[in-house]
């Protein structure tokens, strides 16, 4: 899948939510003319949170301040559910609201009034973030599901030695030649082997 790094030159799907009306119709106007969809609006976090559960955009831009929900309990759910990235704006550069937001998941914040020469750069930056996050949660998975392998043909490779009185290394080529014939995975032939042999998987 290609990486929209580019939100200038590449086309996004964008989800903005502010309760004034004016803010939302200025981003729609700035963003509609550099070439994005704006997918849905919204005037507080629920629907925020609604609209981003329904859409799935590239990237959503919220106020702080809303009613029913703010932007940054909002912010929260999203990156919980790992929805999208949020860019939030805010009236005002507080530390103690730079602080809320780093903790909500947030991946930028702008101070309004929102200018074309803020936000695409903002906008670059939530979306290289997001990326790198993504990155970062597949290689995690990765050496997750290495680490249980590892552990899962270790146990099967003892099971093997025990039974036929194999070297270690005899024993993990036949787990080897088993997994190539049956085209399956080590972790397979290791998880069938423990089983056989009556241990939990």
């Amino acid at each position: 899948m290609e990486k929209r790094r580019n939100p200038k030159n590449k086309s996004l799907r964008l989800v903005i939510a502010d309760n004034e009306s004016i803010i939302r119709m200025d981003l729609r106007e700035m963003l509609e003319e550099a070439g994005h969809e704006i997918v849905g609006e919204a005037i507080d976090g629920r629907k925020a949170i609604e609209l981003t559960r329904m859409h799935r955009p590239d990237l959503v831009i919220m106020d702080i301040k809303m009613p029913e929900m703010d932007g940054i309990t909002a912010s929260r759910k999203i990156a919980e559910e790992k929805l999208a990235p949020v860019l939030l704006l805010t009236a005002f550069s507080q530390p103690e609201i730079v602080e809320k937001a780093k903790d909500s998941g947030v991946l930028g914040y702008l101070v309004k009034p929102v200018r074309e020469s803020n936000l695409f750069p903002a906008m670059e930056i939530a979306l290289s973030r997001w990326e790198e996050m993504k990155g970062m949660e597949q290689e995690l998975d990765r050496l997750k599901d290495s680490l249980e392998t590892r552990k899962i043909a270790d146990r099967a490779k003892g099971i093997l030695m025990a039974a036929h009185k194999l070297s270690e290394q005899e024993a993990y080529r036949r787990m080897q030649r088993y997994a190539m014939m049956k085209r399956l995975s080590m972790k397979e032939v290791a998880e069938a082997i423990v089983r056989a042999a009556g241990g939990k998987v």
